[in-house]
């Protein structure tokens, strides 16, 4: 029997048109590492399910399917991973290079109890770094598709498919309130699309990171970053306005 992977690639997609290769290609195209792509479709109708049937021999898991959205589909993907370490990807994201793997790979310490988090860099040239301080009341201080999870921080609940946009906030700070370490990697993971569900600049967005925030932290301490959420929600509406 062969040894299990050592990562899992969680890809989540609908309807995402001819950028789904890429992404896959740059799982597929990684070199020196130990790892599986499994990819959840929520009900594709524009050739996506066919395009992925065809392809199916190169994928460890494909489940195509109507789903309760995005955080629904990445628990799927949880249950079907052989991995011990989980990484999560859209169809407008794609690994920074053909050894990301192997690099992550060799920084992880077998069995630790931490999420280890790198480097994002933004279609539009923003770069996400990772924090080497955390400010958890501040905002989601992980980026999603830089972030490598242990299986078993999975264990009992994942991701809270209720909430649209800010579900990896909730589990971050779930994951942080129970003593998990976050620990930066010192490489970029990934190369992402703008937009997309927390970056669209969309007032519900900020309106569930602030949600999410009372769940973790009394109301009282949540006044001043409520605030500052809603700034932020007003500055990234002025730049899309502007850049109309």
């Amino acid at each position: 029997m062969s040894a299990p992977p050592a990562i899992s690639v969680i890809l989540v997609c609908k309807n995402p048109g001819p950028r789904l290769q890429a992404a896959l290609e740059s799982v597929w195209g990684q070199q020196n590492a130990s790892c599986e792509i499994i990819v959840i479709d929520g009900g594709s109708t524009d050739g996506t399910r066919e395009w992925l049937e065809a392809h199916r021999g190169r994928l460890a898991a494909l489940i195509a399917e109507a789903d309760a959205g995005a955080y629904a589909a990445m628990n799927k993907g949880v249950r079907l991973a052989g991995g011990d370490w989980l990484l999560f990807l859209g169809a407008d994201d794609r690994l920074a290079g053909n050894d990301v793997l192997a690099r992550v790979a060799a920084q992880i310490a077998p069995g630790s109890p931490c999420v280890y988090a790198g480097e994002a860099v933004y279609s539009d040239g923003r770069i996400y770094r990772p924090a080497r301080r955390l400010r958890p009341m501040y905002r989601n201080f992980v980026h999603h598709q830089a972030a490598f999870y242990h299986r078993s921080q999975f264990a009992g609940s994942g991701y809270d498919a209720t909430l649209t946009c800010q579900a990896d906030y909730d589990l971050n700070l779930r994951l942080w309130r129970s003593g998990v370490r976050f620990t930066p990697l010192e490489l970029r993971v990934a190369e992402c699309g703008a937009g997309g569900l927390s970056d669209a600049g969309h007032w519900a967005n900020y309106r569930e990171e602030i949600a999410v925030r009372h769940r973790y932290f009394p109301a009282p301490a949540c006044w001043f970053w409520d605030a500052l959420s809603v700034v932020r929600y007003l500055h990234k509406r002025a730049h899309r306005i502007i850049g109309l």
